[in-house]
C-alpha cells in the first residue's frame, strides 16, 4: 500500500512538473520573433492641451487646470487631428455626443460651460447651435487670470461625419460619451453606411449599454466597454495559459494598464501575437489606467518592453511620435 502511494505521489509530482514546464514554454516570449516595427501610436483627443493629474476626479474641469500651452491646438478638432497624424499618430481617439437634432458632435464634456461660452448639456442643442460656440473660451493655466484660447475656438467643434469625411483613410477610436442604448443604436445606424473596409479602421468604446448594442448590430467592428474588457481579461487569465484565445478576446479592443500587463499570459510578445491573430487591438495605457494617463514623456517609454509593437496611448503625440521616425511601419 505504501508503495502504491509512493508511485501515485511520484506520478503526481511528474504531472505537476510537466504542467509547469508546458505553461512556461507555451507562454514564454523568449521564442517569439521580435522585429523592428514601430508601436501603434494612439493620440488621445488628437493633439490636445495637457493638464495636471493631481487630485483629479470624474467631475474635474480639466480646462481650468491646463498646463502652460506648448502648442496652439485644442482637443477634438480637425486641426488637432491633422497635427496628430503629422506627428506620427496611427490612430486618433475622439469623443462623440448625440445632439438634439440627432448628429454626433465631437466634444468631450457633457456640460458646455466647462470649456465653452455656452451653458447646459450638449444634448440640449442642435449642431448648428453648437457650431457658434467658442470651444476655447474657458481654458486657463493661471487660475483664471488669463484665457489664451478665447476667441480662437469658434466653429471648431466638428461633427463625427465631418471628421470621417476629412480623414477618409485614417484610423480612429471613437469614444461614445454616454451609457444610453439609444446612442449606441444611432451610432450603429450611422456606421452601417460605411464599407467593411472602412470599418476595419474604426473602433468604438464607451458605456456598457451603447457598446452592447453596437456589438450586436455591427459584430465586425472592434468595441470595448468596462464589461467587455473585464470579461475578456478574466476569461483570458483562466484559459490563456493553454494558448487558447477565448471568444471574449476576439475582434475587440483592449485598453490594458501597464501596471497589470505583466500578469497576462504570454506578455508581452506572445500575448500581442495572439491578439493580432484574432483581430484584437491591444492598447497599453500608463500606470493603473485611471483618467487617460498616457506615455507622454520620453522616459515613460523606458517602462515598456524593448521591441514593443503593441498600441501606446499618448497625450503628447508631438513628443512621442517623432521618436519613432525611421522605424518600419
Amino acid at each position: 500500500m505504501k508503495t502504491l502511494r509512493n508511485i501515485l505521489k511520484h506520478k503526481g509530482l511528474c504531472f505537476c512538473t510537466l504542467l509547469i514546464v508546458f505553461m512556461y514554454l507555451n507562454n514564454s516570449s523568449l521564442f517569439t520573433e521580435k522585429n523592428d516595427e514601430k508601436p501603434i501610436l494612439l493620440a488621445h483627443r488628437g493633439l490636445a492641451q495637457t493638464f495636471s493629474m493631481e487630485g483629479i476626479t470624474n467631475e474635474t474641469n480639466t480646462a481650468q487646470r491646463m498646463n502652460v500651452p506648448e502648442h496652439p491646438y485644442l482637443e477634438n478638432t480637425i486641426p488637432s487631428m491633422e497635427a496628430a497624424f503629422k506627428y506620427g499618430a496611427d490612430i486618433v481617439e475622439l469623443d462623440v455626443q448625440l445632439t438634439k437634432d440627432g448628429q454626433f458632435a465631437v466634444f468631450h464634456d457633457w456640460l458646455l460651460e466647462y470649456r465653452t461660452n455656452g451653458k447646459g448639456n450638449v444634448s440640449d442643442y442642435t449642431m448648428k447651435e453648437l457650431k457658434v460656440l467658442d470651444i476655447g473660451y474657458q481654458y486657463t493655466a493661471d487660475g483664471g487670470k488669463s484665457f489664451p484660447f478665447r476667441g480662437k475656438g469658434t466653429r471648431l467643434m466638428p461633427t463625427l461625419d465631418e471628421v470621417l469625411t476629412h480623414f477618409e483613410d485614417q484610423s480612429f477610436l471613437i469614444h461614445i460619451k454616454s451609457n444610453k442604448a439609444k446612442d449606441g443604436e444611432r451610432l450603429a445606424a450611422y456606421l452601417k453606411g460605411f464599407t467593411n473596409e472602412r470599418l476595419k479602421s474604426l473602433a468604438v468604446y464607451g458605456g456598457d449599454e451603447p457598446i452592447s448594442v453596437l456589438q450586436k448590430q455591427l459584430p465586425n467592428i472592434r468595441v470595448m466597454s468596462k464589461a467587455t474588457l473585464m470579461k475578456a481579461l478574466v476569461t483570458y487569465e483562466l484559459l490563456g495559459w493553454t494558448g487558447y484565445v477565448p471568444a471574449a478576446c476576439r475582434n475587440t479592443e483592449l485598453h490594458i494598464p501597464l501596471k497589470y500587463a505583466p500578469y497576462l499570459w504570454g506578455w508581452p510578445y506572445k500575448f500581442l501575437e495572439r491578439m493580432e491573430r484574432v483581430n484584437t487591438q491591444a492598447i497599453i495605457v500608463q500606470g493603473d489606467g485611471k483618467f487617460s494617463e498616457g506615455f507622454d514623456k520620453i522616459e515613460d517609454l523606458n517602462n515598456l518592453p524593448s521591441h514593443f509593437t503593441g498600441g501606446i496611448w499618448t497625450n503628447r503625440i508631438d513628443k512621442i511620435g517623432p521618436l519613432f521616425d525611421g522605424k518600419k511601419d
